[in-house]
């Protein structure tokens, strides 16, 4: 008998879109705007800064004050926090994937994601998210971030969805982890055909 599931809890960055302020992403603006010889002091100061700015008690322009411009550059705030946002980008097949997996099971989808509040909002109007979930546990707006057990609670809260008819969904193996020991069933994602032969043995073809 297949295990009834009502609710998928997704993560965004790394199972619908890429990360979108992760190192990688770093890298490429460090590149971008030449700040090579900086690289090593504007790492240190995103650690310093970035969990506070995912959980909202920061600013945008607080952040990139104490990381990027904290000494004067030959560029404007504006041209690197659009480069910033340009980072994010679909990864193939997964919006489509789980849209039609909500539709055609009647799911209901939460967003459960470490994301800033610039960026969340942003991801959300340029892929039309709120189209795809029901509702949004995001860092910015609950003040948790994962693997802070009170997200993932909340998301079941918010959806009236025990973890027993839930499935967590995320690409970080460590979270996946966390959320497996408070007893949500869990599926680390490593790409959408993977994803569609876990949720096959559900019954959600």
């Amino acid at each position: 008998m297949a295990k009834t599931v009502k609710t998928l809890f997704l993560d965004i960055g790394g199972v619908l879109l890429t990360d979108g302020w992760n190192r990688d992403a770093r890298a490429k603006g460090l590149l971008h705007f030449k700040l090579q010889k900086d690289a090593a002091e504007i790492d240190e100061r995103h650690q310093m800064n970035f969990d506070a700015y995912e959980m909202d008690k920061t600013t945008i322009d607080e952040y990139l004050d104490n990381t990027i411009f904290y000494k004067k550059r030959n560029f404007k705030k504006k041209e690197f926090l659009s480069f910033l946002l340009k980072q994010s980008q679909a990864l193939p097949g997964a919006i489509a994937y789980f849209t039609e997996l909500k539709k055609k099971h009647g799911l209901k989808l939460i967003a459960c994601s470490n994301e800033a509040r610039e960026l969340n909002e942003y991801r959300i109007n340029t892929f039309k998210l709120d189209k795809l979930f029901d509702a949004f546990v995001s860092s910015c707006y609950v003040g948790m971030r994962k693997p802070d057990p009170g997200m993932y609670k909340m998301a079941s809260d918010i959806s009236f969805t025990p973890f027993k008819e839930a499935v967590y969904v995320d690409d970080r193996i460590i979270y996946v982890e966390y959320a497996r020991s408070l007893g949500l069933p869990s599926l680390h994602y490593t790409g959408v055909e993977s994803a569609k032969k876990y949720f096959e043995k559900l019954g959600l073809k």
